[in-house]
């Protein structure tokens, strides 16, 4: 676990700073974000999902759709999640684009995502892709053992997305786990800090809480004072 030094981390609070937030399928991600979000302030945090910006896949037959390799880097807009970062960095507010899981295809309406002090980019990918690591400020990567993942994924995908158990064991077995083996997995040598069991690692989130302190500034406001 080791923190980089050097003057491109010296940066004033007035900046955007930008953490990314990768690890596998069902490693804990999303309960990271939440923590660090509701710490650092709700209105003082933005987030964009890399998986908002899969390709939209409704041009083709649904039998053809299941079968698509979500887990390659290849089936997701990353240049349009660029362009967003960097006009969020910029001072811009982004229309995100609204996925829907069931049909594999984007909706019509956008999600906005307004500027704020701390940009959270989040996704089993993202450290794997060189043009979202360039913006990067903090890098993590959450580290789960792959039979929690796998149980947490087939809770996950059938209660929220429609899949059936066997086909959530089939698309784990076919592309999930080549995929993390191939590109995600790898990808945790770019991470500045490694979290272990998520969001519930209390040593980890104190340590990455206090270097977000370091580039946003307090993440909780002092408690009042008691009048006597």
């Amino acid at each position: 676990m080791t923190w980089p030094g050097g003057s491109t981390w010296c940066r004033t609070v007035t900046e955007t700073v930008v953490l990314g937030i990768a690890g596998g399928t069902g490693s804990g991600k999303s309960t990271v974000v939440r923590k660090v979000r509701r710490l650092v302030g709700p209105g003082r945090v933005s987030v964009l999902h890399h998986d908002a910006y899969y390709l939209d896949r409704s041009d083709l037959e649904r039998g053809v759709r299941d079968q698509v390799n979500f887990d390659h880097p290849n089936s997701l807009d990353t240049t349009l999640m660029r362009e967003h970062v960097d006009m969020l960095l910029a001072g811009n507010e982004v229309g995100a684009p609204v996925y829907d899981f069931t049909t594999h295809s984007r909706t019509e309406g956008s999600a906005r995502v307004r500027p704020r002090p701390l940009l959270i980019l989040d996704g089993i990918l993202i450290l794997a892709d060189e043009r979202l690591r360039d913006v990067m400020n903090l890098k993590v990567f959450v580290d789960t053992p792959s039979d929690v993942r796998l149980i947490r994924r087939i809770r996950r995908d059938t209660r929220d997305r429609g899949r059936t158990t066997a086909s959530v064991i089939e698309q784990y077995e076919k592309t999930v786990r080549p995929m993390h083996e191939e590109f995600v997995e790898p990808s945790r040598r770019h991470a500045d800090l490694i979290v272990t069991e998520g969001g519930h690692n209390r040593v980890a989130m104190d340590l990455l809480l206090r270097r977000i302190e370091a580039l946003v500034g307090p993440t909780l406001p002092p408690p009042p004072v008691l009048q006597s």
